[in-house]
Parts: C-alpha cells; sequence; structure tokens
C-alpha cells in the first residue's frame, strides 16, 4: 500500500499513533517530553488509585435503577458500564492533564514538525512559553466550551431507562474519540494560527481517521502505565498527521486546490 493510501484509510489512525511512539523516542525531542510525561504520571497515578476503590460502588449503584424485569440485561451492561466509566474518567483526568500542560504540549507538537518537515515554525523556547500562555489557556476554554454541552447532552442519555442506558455508553465512546482528536490535533493547528472553527471542519473531513484515533487515545488512557506517555505519543502522532494530511488543507495556499477557508 502507497503512502497516499495509507493516508485514505480511516483506520491509518492507528498507524499515527504508532509513529507517535517512534517518534517519542527521538533524541530531540526527549528534552520536550519529560515535563508533560511527569504531569501525566502524577495525574493518572492520583486518578486510577481513586478509582480502583470506587468502581464497584458506582456501578452496583447505576444497575439498581435497571427495572428487575430488565435484570438480564445486567450481563450486557456491566462491560459496557466499566469501560464507560473508564473512558468517562480517563477523559476527564486526560483533560486536566492536557490543561495543565498544554503549554509544553503546544511546544512538543512545534519540535516534532521541526524535525519532520526540517523547518522551523517559531524560535520558541521553554523560556518564550510565558508570552504564549494567555492565548493558550484561551484555546483550551474554547475546547471546552464546545466539549461541555455535549458531554452534558451524554451524560443526560445515561439517566434514560433502558434505551438511554443501553446506548449511552456507545455514544460517549464515539464521541469521546472525536473529543480526544480536537483535543491532540489542536496543539500544531494552534501553533500556525489556525482558528478551532477551522480547525473541526478540517479535521471532519477524515472523520473516520479522527475518531478511530481518538477512540484508541481513550483506551489507552484506561490502561495503567501505558497511560502515563499516551500524551506526549499523541501529541507526536496529531502532529505527524498535520504535516502529511492537514497542514496543507489549513493554511492558505493559492495553488492548493484542498485548501479550506
Amino acid at each position: 500500500m502507497n503512502s497516499e493510501n495509507f493516508i485514505n484509510q480511516p483506520l491509518s489512525g492507528i498507524g499515527y499513533l504508532l509513529k507517535g511512539a517512534k517518534l517519542l523516542s527521538h533524541p530531540k525531542l526527549r528534552v520536550f517530553v519529560i515535563i508533560p510525561l511527569l504531569i501525566n504520571i502524577v495525574i493518572f497515578a492520583s486518578a486510577f488509585s481513586f478509582l480502583f476503590f470506587s468502581i464497584t460502588g458506582w456501578i452496583e449503584s447505576y444497575m439498581d435503577q435497571v427495572p428487575s424485569f430488565l435484570s438480564w440485561l445486567t450481563y450486557i451492561l456491566w462491560p459496557i458500564i466499566i469501560v464507560s466509566i473508564l473512558f468517562s474518567f480517563s477523559f476527564i483526568f486526560s483533560t486536566v492533564a492536557n490543561l495543565i500542560a498544554a503549554p509544553f504540549n503546544g511546544l512538543l507538537a512545534e519540535k516534532t514538525e521541526n524535525l519532520l518537515t526540517n523547518s522551523s515554525i517559531n524560535d520558541d523556547s521553554f523560556a518564550d512559553l510565558f508570552k504564549d500562555l494567555p492565548r493558550i489557556f484561551k484555546r483550551e476554554c474554547q475546547k471546552w466550551l464546545y466539549f461541555i454541552p455535549r458531554i452534558i447532552g451524554c451524560l443526560l442519555l445515561f439517566l434514560i431507562p433502558v434505551i438511554g442506558q443501553t446506548i449511552a455508553p456507545i455514544i460517549w465512546f464515539i464521541f469521546a474519540g472525536w473529543m480526544m482528536a480536537i483535543q491532540y490535533a489542536d496543539y500544531p493547528f494552534d501553533n500556525h494560527k489556525v482558528s478551532f472553527a477551522k480547525m473541526k471542519q478540517v479535521l471532519a473531513t477524515k472523520l473516520g481517521k479522527n475518531i478511530t484515533f481518538g477512540m484508541i487515545v481513550s483506551f489507552c488512557t484506561s490502561i495503567p502505565v501505558i497511560n502515563f506517555i499516551i500524551m506526549p505519543i499523541a501529541v507526536c502522532g496529531a502532529t505527524a498527521a498535520w504535516v502529511d494530511i492537514y497542514k496543507a488543507q489549513a493554511l492558505p495556499d493559492p495553488s492548493n486546490t484542498n485548501y479550506i477557508k
């Protein structure tokens, strides 16, 4: 399969995560991985310690709401609910981790792009991050303003007996994938000052690829040890996808017929 066909395959989101893992070990990127990695380790170690002692009680409380005549659904709902809780918990804490690590993730995305294209975007260093902090955190707020109403909608589905409780975990799983795709793709897009609205429009052109990418990231955030390193891997992988696919679509170039205004 040639590279063009690979790019156009929805499941190539998996390939970009693998590429991100490979980039993570590059000597030129190691120093920019350390801080996001430490932030992730501290937050996820704390989160999963709490989850370990709480998850059984939450599931039993949820199952008590299922009508007795549908008790046979218990065997189906238990694994779905466990996965939903793990994904929800992972999303919440990965979002917190990304909020704290946003300036460093942006710098990692920049250095990854520099490495892949052999050209410099900006001259930013750790010391230069401070001047960009207001813009970076404003961008994080934009993401949350987009996420929160949709998260609330998914949570409300969990309160609807039978049908809602059955489909809500599936809808949440898919939407969590989309949110994770946005979360990590945003770093290279924001480095080039591409607006949040345009980024969503560009990502939607490869919806299957991005949801696949985000679903795998969400899944990895629920796996101990792997969840420590998935953040920088996802940043590198999303940046590689930006270089290969989205950069030509997102940046103005009169000669580019794929450019999205």
